[in-house]
C-alpha cells in the first residue's frame, strides 16, 4: 500500500492530487513535447483549447511554443480513441492506434453504412490521398476533399471527415503543420518515420501505467472509458503493472496513482488555495468517466449546456470546478471574465485576485 492508503481521502483531495499528477499545480515541464508525452494523449478537438491545455503545463510557454511543436512534428494530432482528436508524442501514435482503431471503426460501422462508406471506398480515398501527399507533400483539408471527389468519393454530409478519420486511424495519414487554425495533411510514414512497436498486451499495460501515473487517482473504469479498452483487458494489464502504482480507497472504489502522487498525502496535499482557468476539454475534467468528484452534478449542465458535447472553459479552485470563464474582445481590449457558479457571492477576494493573475498569464500566453 502507498502512503495514501493510510490517509483519509476526500473529493477535494482527489481533485488536488489530479492537478499535481497532471502538472497543473505548477508548470511541470520544460517543453510541449515533454508535457504531451507525460499525459500520453490530450483531448484536442478544439485546437485553441488544446494549445492552452499544453501551455498551462509548460514553463514559460507561449502559444508559439506549442504551435512550433506541431509544426516540427514533435507533437501530432489524430483520432487515437473515442472518435475524438488528441495530441500525442509521434512515437506513441502508431502503437496506440494498433490497440484502439479496430474497436473505434466497429463502433462507427452504423454511421459509415449511413454514409455509404465501404472498404472499397476507403481504399479509393487512401489511394487518392497518398497520390496527393506522398513524396514530402502536404494538403489542406479542402485540397484533400477535392482529391476524394475527383476519385469519385463524395465528401458531402460529413462523408469527407469520416473518410479522413478512417485514413488517420489506419495510420495512412496524419495531421501535420498548422496553417492558421487548420492543419496540413501528411503521409503518416513520412511525417512519423520512427514508431515504437508493442504487442497488444504489452501496449495496454504501458497505456494503463502511463494513464495512472499522469491522471491518477483514477479507477480502472476511468481508464477503460478513456482508452476504449474492454474492462477484462484493463484488469489484466493493471495486474501486470500494479506494483509500480499506489492504491487508495474512496467511497468503496479503488483508485490508482503514482507513488510520488500518493506521497503528497503524507504532509498534506498542496493546492488547497490554488485557482486555475482551464480550457474547455481539458484532461482534468474530460480524462475520466466519472467527473462528479471534481464537478458537482448540479452544475454539470453549466459546463456542457444541453449535453451537446461542447465543454466550456472552467475555473478550478482547490481541485474543484467552481465556475466557467470567457474571453471577451481581442488585442489590447481582450479581457477574461469569470462566471462563477455562486452567482450571489461570486469569487471571494483572494480567489478573484488569483483569477486576475491567471487571466494575465493566459493573455501573455496568447501574446
Amino acid at each position: 500500500m502507498g502512503a495514501g492508503a493510510r490517509t483519509r481521502v476526500t473529493r477535494q483531495v482527489i481533485g488536488r492530487l489530479r492537478l499535481a499528477a497532471q502538472g497543473l499545480l505548477a508548470p511541470a515541464f520544460d517543453s510541449a513535447p515533454d508535457a504531451v508525452r507525460w499525459m500520453t494523449a490530450m483531448q484536442a478537438q478544439d485546437m485553441q483549447a488544446a494549445l492552452w491545455a499544453v501551455g498551462l503545463r509548460v514553463r514559460n510557454a507561449g502559444v508559439d511554443t506549442v504551435r512550433s511543436a506541431l509544426d516540427d512534428g514533435l507533437v501530432v494530432r489524430s483520432w487515437p480513441m473515442r472518435g475524438t482528436l488528441h495530441l500525442l508524442a509521434p512515437e506513441d501514435l502508431r502503437w496506440i492506434l494498433d490497440i484502439t482503431a479496430d474497436r473505434q471503426l466497429r463502433g462507427m460501422g452504423g454511421r459509415h453504412r449511413e454514409l455509404e462508406i465501404a472498404a472499397r471506398d476507403v481504399d479509393s480515398a487512401r489511394d487518392a490521398a497518398l497520390e496527393l501527399v506522398s513524396g514530402g507533400g502536404s494538403a489542406t483539408r479542402q485540397q484533400l476533399f477535392a482529391a476524394f471527389e475527383a476519385a469519385g468519393q463524395s465528401t458531402a454530409g460529413q462523408r469527407g471527415i469520416h473518410l479522413l478519420g478512417v485514413l488517420c486511424q489506419r495510420a495512412w495519414l496524419v495531421q501535420g503543420p498548422l496553417v492558421g487554425n487548420q492543419q496540413l495533411i501528411k503521409a503518416f510514414d513520412e511525417w512519423i518515420p520512427k514508431s515504437r512497436e508493442l504487442d497488444r498486451a504489452e501496449g495496454i499495460a504501458e497505456l494503463v501505467l502511463r494513464y495512472m501515473l499522469s491522471h491518477g487517482p483514477a479507477t480502472e473504469r476511468d481508464f477503460a472509458w478513456w482508452s476504449s479498452t474492454p474492462v477484462t483487458e484493463v484488469r489484466s494489464a493493471l495486474a501486470a503493472v500494479r506494483d509500480q502504482l499506489a492504491e487508495v480507497e474512496f467511497g468503496g472504489t479503488n483508485y490508482w496513482m503514482s507513488p510520488s502522487t500518493a506521497a503528497l498525502l503524507d504532509d498534506g496535499v498542496p493546492g488547497q488555495r490554488s485557482l486555475l482557468i482551464l480550457p474547455g476539454f481539458d484532461e482534468f475534467l474530460l480524462g475520466y468517466t466519472d467527473r462528479s468528484l471534481v464537478l458537482p452534478p448540479a452544475h454539470a449542465q453549466k459546463i456542457v449546456p444541453g449535453g451537446n458535447g461542447m465543454f466550456k472553459k472552467t475555473i478550478v479552485a482547490g481541485g474543484q470546478v467552481v465556475g466557467t470563464w470567457a474571453r471577451e474582445g481581442s488585442g489590447r481590449t481582450a479581457a477574461v471574465v469569470p462566471v462563477p457558479f455562486d452567482t450571489v457571492n461570486g469569487l471571494r477576494p483572494a480567489a478573484q485576485k488569483s483569477f486576475e493573475l491567471q487571466a494575465a498569464r493566459y493573455l501573455r500566453f496568447l501574446g
